[in-house]
């Protein structure tokens, strides 16, 4: 099913068709005037460039996202973690925590609650949280300028509030008191990298892939910076990689600041997320 979605989108990309009218001009003759750009698209898909990086877009929650090779091309699984944040804190009770200094100065722009995305890539889940619910003030971080770059284009064309920050995880949220930190961090160990997918371990960005030794670094060092926090979160949401539910489940145990664990497994039945919530 993979190369015939891939064919799609480059054909929809290269007619610039999409829906009825894709469908409807499939038994045309190819236009002379698009042959050229159709055998480029397809011999840089041969090459192993993916197609969302040709095309430069990827639908997420039915949100079209511009997408680059400085950026990790959103996955479908990633909606499950957007869900399953959506429910949680549609559950949750009044704040009842001090605001910072930060936090007073946005009361007027946003009065629900305060969302850090942490590695926000593309801003994929920054920004569709932040448009589904428009009250919440929603902040989101990446180490990459290049990346800021892609989520600050996608949350303007989007029409998003996102404030967004440089810097390494939370590290540039010091001093706030967030009600949500949602994080899919880099999480492939570094020694499986090589034996991934061509068009993932060529063109992909290493820094949203390499998790470490044992792809475990990004949660433990943002378990270690909640310490920066003025608070600790109510709800804490990871997106992890296939066998990892367990140990971070346990990260998130250890510290002790929420009352249940959470564990979430994706449309094949992989445990894909773990979340820490006290409502």
């Amino acid at each position: 099913m993979e190369p015939q979605h891939n064919a799609k989108l480059l054909l929809e990309h290269v007619l610039g068709l999409n829906g009825t009218a894709y469908y409807m001009a499939l038994p045309e003759p190819f236009p002379e005037d698009r042959r050229a750009a159709w055998e480029e698209a397809v011999n840089r898909k041969g090459n192993g460039v993916p197609a969302q990086y040709i095309i430069g877009e990827q639908e997420f929650y039915g949100l079209s996202f511009e997408v680059t090779p400085a950026v990790l091309i959103p996955r479908p699984e990633t909606e499950l973690l957007v869900e399953e944040v959506l429910k949680q804190a549609g559950q949750m009770k009044s704040a009842g925590q001090e605001k910072s200094a930060d936090q007073e100065k946005s009361a007027e722009q946003a009065s629900g609650p305060m969302v850090l995305d942490i590695g926000t890539g593309s801003g994929a889940i920054a920004v569709t949280l932040a448009l589904k619910s428009p009250d919440w003030h929603v902040y989101a971080s990446d180490i990459s300028p290049e990346a800021l770059e892609i989520a600050v284009r996608n949350a303007k064309r989007l029409g998003a509030r996102v404030d967004f920050r440089l810097g390494n995880l939370l590290e540039p949220f010091a001093g706030l008191a967030p009600d949500i930190i949602v994080s899919n961090p880099p999480y492939i160990p570094a020694k499986d990298i090589e034996t991934l997918q061509p068009e993932v371990r060529d063109y992909e960005p290493r820094t949203a892939l390499d998790g470490g030794a044992d792809g475990l670094k990004p949660y433990r060092i943002m378990m270690e910076q909640l310490t920066l926090l003025a608070a600790p979160p109510r709800i804490i949401a990871f997106e992890l990689g296939m066998g990892q539910a367990e140990e971070v489940a346990e990260m998130l145990r250890k510290a002790g600041y929420w009352e249940q664990i959470i564990t979430v497994p994706d449309l094949a039945g992989i445990d894909r997320h773990v979340l820490g919530v006290s409502l």
